[in-house]
Formats: structure tokens, C-alpha cells, sequence
């Protein structure tokens, strides 16, 4: 290596490089702890629907009948097992439906947030359908055995 090289090499960064430096710096600390919450990502949770035979008789007669007027996703603890169940509110009529699509537990500043994702269907146009009313909801069985701090619905409206 020739002396200018060394020079170059081993100069003394500038005034102008140390700040940007550490303006750079400082962004990327600011981002980490605004977003840093959401950068570990979601784990998705195994889950199974649940026929209507094989939901738990606490939340059949506790539980449903509480939420079923609400639009909302909610966990319940049921002999060490955590269940999710997802209400649509009062419908006017038949052919409304949901389904869970998948689950996940992030970790937030806060504590867990679990996301359930569901999708909605609607009476599809034209077909008769019963006039009565009606409260669809549809439950979950998870492999989770602690509740997460808050539970967030995600809706997909499909026909």
C-alpha cells in the first residue's frame, strides 16, 4: 500500500458524516421503538371450527347468549382450554355467515394481542331466504391454555 492509500483509509471522518451518522442513528431508534411492537410478527395459533354439537355447554348457555347481539371477537377459558367465538350481531334474516380463517398472538408493548381473522357471508342476491331473525356466530377451539391480554377482529366481507 502506497501512503496515500493509508491515508485515505485511516482519515478522520468529517463533522458532516458523524451527524448524518447519527441522525441515521437516532431514525432507526425512534422507528425500532414506534414500530418495534409489530416487527417480531404474528404466530399463528392451530385452531379447529367447532360444530355446533361440540361447543362447550358454559359458553352455549353463558356466553352466547351475552355477546350474540354484538359484532365481536372474544376468548373464553373452558377446563384449561382457550375457545374463540365470533358473533355477527342480530341479522334480519337467514344466509348470514362466519367463519374463522386463522388466529395469531403477537406480542405488543402492552402484553399478547391475539388476531382472529374471520370472514363474513351474506344472504347472496336474489335467493329466498327465511324472514326471521337471526344471530350467527361461529366458535373455535384453540391449542392456546391462557388468554391473551386483547383480542382483535379482522373482517373479510365475502359472498
Amino acid at each position: 500500500m502506497t501512503g496515500d492509500t493509508k491515508k485515505k483509509i485511516l482519515r478522520k471522518p468529517s463533522r458532516k458524516t458523524v451527524i448524518a451518522s447519527g441522525a441515521v442513528l437516532i431514525v432507526c431508534v425512534a422507528a425500532w421503538l414506534f414500530f418495534g411492537q409489530n416487527i417480531v410478527g404474528e404466530k399463528n395459533i392451530r385452531f379447529s371450527q367447532l360444530d355446533e354439537d361440540d361447543i362447550p355447554k358454559t359458553i352455549e348457555t353463558d356466553v352466547i347468549p351475552e355477546y350474540r347481539e354484538l359484532e365481536r371477537a372474544l376468548g373464553c377459558l373452558v377446563d384449561g382450554k382457550v375457545y374463540v367465538l365470533v358473533t355477527r350481531g342480530e341479522k334480519p334474516t337467514a344466509g348470514y355467515g362466519a367463519e374463522v380463517e386463522k388466529i395469531a398472538i403477537e406480542k405488543t408493548k402492552n402484553g399478547t394481542n391475539m388476531k382472529v381473522y374471520a370472514s363474513f357471508t351474506e344472504p347472496e342476491e336474489g335467493k329466498a331466504v327465511s324472514q326471521v331473525t337471526t344471530y350467527p356466530y361461529v366458535v373455535a377451539e384453540t391449542e392456546m391454555t391462557s388468554l391473551p391480554d386483547t383480542i382483535e377482529l379482522v373482517v373479510k366481507y365475502a359472498r
